[in-house]
């Protein structure tokens, strides 16, 4: 684990969101903190980032579910990013243009081939829960 630090997370996570992939959707979130398993990150909502009403879109909430998520898996002992074979959002309230919000990822567990991770999207100044997602990734066999 010593090889991880908050300035490698977010190295990481930069290189991630900079690509010239459709992650790059996220380049406006910063990590916040990063220990074993646990990732935090923020993000000031942006009309770049909102549905035709004007808030966060839901698309953009489940990839920064995936994202934080997939950190948080490679930021533990195994290190491992997996392959997602299931992710679930439930959206409970929204947030609008302006607003911070902090997505946090828990790893729940790590097995042989299965990783278990549950995500919040909060509001960073009121607490309020946003949406919350649960990701499942296959890690491979581990000898």
């Amino acid at each position: 684990m010593a090889r991880f630090t908050l300035q490698s997370v977010r190295e990481v996570m930069k290189a991630v969101v900079e690509s010239p992939g459709f992650d790059r959707v996220a380049n406006k979130m910063k990590v916040v903190s990063a220990d074993p398993g646990k990732i935090v990150c923020e993000m000031k909502v942006e009309e770049q980032h909102t549905n035709r009403g004007g808030t966060l879109h839901g698309g953009l909430t489940a990839t920064l579910v995936d994202l934080v998520s997939t950190a948080a898996l490679m930021y533990t002992e195994r290190g491992a990013p997996g392959v997602s074979v299931d992710m679930n959002i439930t959206y409970m309230s929204s947030a609008k243009i302006g607003e911070e919000i902090l997505i946090t990822a828990e790893i729940l567990k790590q097995g042989k081939t299965l990783g278990f991770a549950t995500v919040n999207l909060t509001d960073k100044r009121t607490g309020r829960l946003i949406a919350q997602g649960r990701h499942t990734k296959h890690l491979g066999y581990q000898s």
